[in-house]
């Protein structure tokens, strides 16, 4: 009777613990929170699936290609003045499966469809935003202020599993594989482009963006490691987690781009994003550590007293040092007439907040329906978001602009999709 009663209990724990991981998910998936990705406050930009190296102009070429500064169409003067971004994503779950599982009875048949939605890596989420205050461009120019940051957690497969499924006989959970890290930054930008080179409509130009950077927050797990077995006298199992935090520091960073304009109608842009970074946190910096043990825990123990060990602490250490991943774009743009489009290559270096070492390539268009409305659409594929499908529109009408972008990732349909990003902008020309 105490294994039966036990077993339901496992069970009720299991399906509440099921509903709140998938709660967190959704929630994650279509609120805005911390993140960052140069250039998600750029509509324009997110309503052509980031397919933008080669199409920047003005302000926006601080985010994309501070060469297109040097460019001739690329010198476009005015002022931006606001941008917001916001984009939420996860590898597993949709909105549809949550209004699906959430506070269903799972089968057997329910459970193993669950466990296949999360691959083999793990189930990750990812959080990214950026707002841009005000930006202004003149000529080769350009100055902007905005507020960045990431966020990314893995959670592993394995929990999950032990979450539906239980712990067989002679099974351990193991925690490698698992991580999270998140960051905030302020930043005041710096872009410069200059002609290299110009004959007829062919031109070469180069240029650099240098970002003064104010952090205002941190985390980072940098150990952990863990096991826990279900052995015939009962379970058995030890662990550890450290993590550092801050609260503030400062440091700077530096892009640098290239522009060839092949012809009147063609541009090939590269740019490397924080070639170079350097952030020293020095407010308020901890490291927490917390470890747990446990050996021949029984049913029966756990009905008492607990035989579980555990100790939390957190002490103050040294100042330390992190870098922003760095990660090249490489673009082709048709940039005359009413139909421009473009596709972008990008490649990560590092695996983390608000960057994936897996390549992903981008195309997008955009169409003057009349000469005040374009229409945005493009899809990617690859990187940390996978599959994305965007679109878009603007209101332009020369000397005022407005634009408004959205991306979903992994379906057309925001209810199957597994998150969404949402994009506004609005500046003037002059």
């Amino acid at each position: 009777m105490k294994s039966s009663r036990h077993d339901k209990r496992a069970q009720t724990m299991a399906l509440h613990g099921l509903t709140a991981l998938m709660t967190l998910i959704i929630i994650l998936s279509v609120a805005a929170v911390l993140g960052a990705a140069a250039g998600l406050a750029n509509a324009r930009a997110m309503g052509m699936a980031g397919a933008y190296v080669s199409l920047a102009r003005g302000n926006d070429c601080s985010s994309f290609n501070p060469a297109n500064l040097g460019l001739d169409g690329g010198r476009r003067s005015g002022l931006q003045f606001f941008g917001l971004g916001v984009s939420v994503s996860n590898n597993s779950f949709s909105l549809d499966d949550y209004n699906h599982y959430t506070g269903a009875n799972l089968n057997e048949s329910d459970k193993d469809e669950l466990l296949d939605k999360i691959p083999s890596e793990g189930l990750k989420v990812s959080a990214d935003a950026e707002v841009t205050a005000v930006g202004l461009s003149l000529g080769n120019l350009a100055i902007s202020l905005s507020a960045i940051g990431a966020a990314e957690i893995n959670m592993g497969r394995t929990p999950m599993e032990l979450l539906l499924e239980g712990n067989a006989m002679a099974d351990t959970l193991d925690l490698e594989g698992m991580y999270g890290e998140g960051f905030g930054l302020a930043s005041v930008n710096f872009s410069y482009g200059q002609r290299l080179y110009k004959n007829y409509d062919r031109q070469l130009a180069v240029g650099g963006t240098f970002h003064y950077l104010q952090g205002l927050g941190y985390e980072e797990v940098t150990e952990l490691n863990g096991h826990a077995a279900t052995l015939a006298t009962g379970y058995s199992g030890a662990g550890s987690l450290t993590s550092r935090t801050a609260t503030g520091g400062s440091g700077y960073a530096v892009d640098l781009g290239a522009s060839l304009k092949v012809s009147k109608s063609y541009t090939i842009g590269v740019t490397v994003f924080n070639l170079y970074s350097h952030v020293r946190w020095d407010q308020e910096t901890k490291e927490h550590r917390y470890s747990f043990a446990f050996d021949t825990l029984t049913l029966a123990m756990m009905d008492g007293d607990s035989l579980i060990t555990s100790d939390d602490t957190t002490v103050a250490i040294s100042p330390f040092t992190s870098q922003l991943p760095t990660l090249i774009r490489v673009g082709l743009a048709h940039t005359a007439g009413r139909l421009l489009w473009a596709v972008d290559w990008e490649q990560g270096f590092k695996r983390g907040a608000g960057t994936s070492p897996n390549p992903r390539v981008s195309a997008g268009c955009e169409y003057r329906l009349f000469s005040f409305l374009p229409l945005r659409a493009g899809m990617a594929v690859g990187g940390k978001a996978g599959t994305t499908y965007a679109a878009g529109l603007g209101l332009d009408f020369a000397a005022v602009y407005f634009d408004l972008g959205a991306a979903n990732y992994n379906a057309v349909s925001t209810a199957s999709g597994k998150g969404l990003s949402l994009g506004v902008q609005s500046g003037i020309r002059f």
